[in-house]
């Protein structure tokens, strides 16, 4: 620490000393604006508020502080000192009902020093409220005096905060108020910006969400249409004189056609099985799964339309019996292979190995393609996030592929990630629990 610096904070602490030595009120400001200035989002920021007032001023005991709900008009406690908040937050006042009610519909100060006075600011709590009030308030016992002041600033009602003494009536005193209503603005103020930065946060994240949603549109309207141009043009050419073609000629444009038609198709449901995930439709329908017969049947399909690659499927003799949606955990080992096949067009071995762990199997995919740089793998399962391929060539798909598969893996209770580096290919692994509460794991033959 420099001479300078070392100073700064003599002088910091010698005015803290000093403040709480000539004025409790002022220390106790002291302590709220450093609360204040913390930053704190509103979840943390108004219990800490409540208790420095009730910890650095003697005359409080115990404490509440509500939010206003301009729409429903009611007060709702957000931070309590001394209270039971699983019962107060079941409170929710009406505009003139109780102290608080009462206070934020004038907005107006009120100074209650008598057991008595209290009672008769309370006579207007709905039986429900009385009840839950007294429940709240069981371990304290009834204050003998206390104050309630509301949060307003120029634009609107923010909230309430009461402060009670249990000890003493007439703890709270009229020359208590021009403090109480300094601290009050100084709270309100810091609600109101607190929910205005929460406000710009969503409003970037919204923005965000619709850029990227976009983006992804204008993606797939590129995506789509290579394929729809080439369906058109071979079914057009196909339905001229056919006198113009061979027989063998006509195959292969049908091969094309049928080959184009199955890339949109995967392009569509991609599409709906994101927006069925999205709006929290995504059903599994559990069975005994055999995961090596599975991905041998999966592999062999895709040996016969990849003849540049090998595989190979290498599972442990004695693997078991996984309860899973059979279709699902297919469509993930799909949409792995089918990334292990387009991102090593130049071939190579594609490795799906199985493993037992204690209380779950890991599955992975392994190629020799190009790669994953260091800054893309944590983005792989973002919806909406596509890497560029490396490989100097277009690769058709929606980068919606990984985003499913991480949705339907999380969805059995298992894990996914990715390993990589640039130029020696990717392995891509997925967890399955190996079975579920009271049932008895299964051993299989192969």
């Amino acid at each position: 620490m420099s001479p300078v610096e070392r100073s700064v904070k003599d002088a910091r602490a010698g005015m803290a000393r000093a403040v709480e030595q000539q004025d409790p009120k002022l220390r106790t400001m002291f302590e709220v604006a450093r609360v204040l200035a913390g930053g704190y989002d509103l979840g943390t920021l108004l219990p800490r508020l409540l208790a420095c007032l009730i910890d650095s001023w003697e005359a409080a005991d115990s404490g509440i502080l509500s939010l206003y709900d301009p729409e429903k008009e009611q007060l709702s406690v957000v931070a309590a000192q001394g209270y039971d908040m699983a019962a107060l937050k079941k409170i929710h006042l009406a505009l003139g009902e109780a102290m608080g009610g009462r206070v934020i519909a004038t907005g107006e100060a009120e100074l209650y020093p008598t057991p008595d006075d209290i009672a008769r600011a309370r006579a207007n709590l709905t039986p429900e409220h009385l009840e839950l009030w007294k429940q709240a308030s069981s371990a304290i016992g009834p204050p003998l005096s206390a104050v309630c002041i509301p949060l307003i600033t120029t634009q609107a009602r923010v909230g309430v905060f009461l402060l009670e003494n249990h000890t003493q009536a007439g703890s709270f005193g009229v020359d208590d108020l021009p403090f109480l209503l300094a601290v009050s603005d100084l709270v309100a103020l810091a609600i109101e910006n607190a929910r205005l930065r929460k406000e710009l946060q969503d409003t970037r994240a919204l923005e965000e969400a619709n850029r990227l949603k976009a983006e992804v549109i204008s993606t797939l309207a590129h995506e789509m249409r290579t394929p729809l141009t080439s369906i058109k043009g071979y079914s057009t050419a196909l339905l001229m004189d056919e006198g113009l073609f061979s027989p063998a000629a006509q195959r292969e444009f049908l091969q094309i056609i049928d080959e184009e038609c199955s890339v949109l198709q995967g392009l569509i449901q991609d599409l709906l099985e994101s927006s069925i995930i999205e709006a929290g439709f995504l059903k599994l329908e559990l069975q005994p799964v055999m995961l090596p017969r599975l991905a041998k049947a999966l592999v062999e399909d895709f040996a016969h339309i990849s003849q540049k690659h090998r595989f190979m499927v290498d599972f442990p003799r004695e693997f078991p019996v996984i309860d899973a949606d059979p279709d699902r955990v297919a469509q993930v080992l799909r949409n792995l292979l089918d990334n292990a096949v387009k991102y090593s067009p130049d071939g190579g071995l594609v490795v799906v190995r199985g493993q037992v762990g204690e209380n779950e199997v890991t599955i992975s995919v392994a190629d020799q393609g190009v790669g994953i740089a260091p800054e893309h793998l944590n983005r792989l399962f973002e919806k909406y996030f596509r890497i560029e391929s490396g490989l100097g060539r277009h690769v058709v798909g929606s980068g919606l592929g990984l985003p499913i598969c991480h949705a339907i893996v999380e969805s059995h209770g298992g894990r996914i990630w990715a390993e990589s580096e640039l130029g020696q290919g990717t392995i891509l692994y997925f967890t399955l629990p190996i079975h579920r509460a009271g049932q008895e794991p299964v051993g299989q033959e192969e």
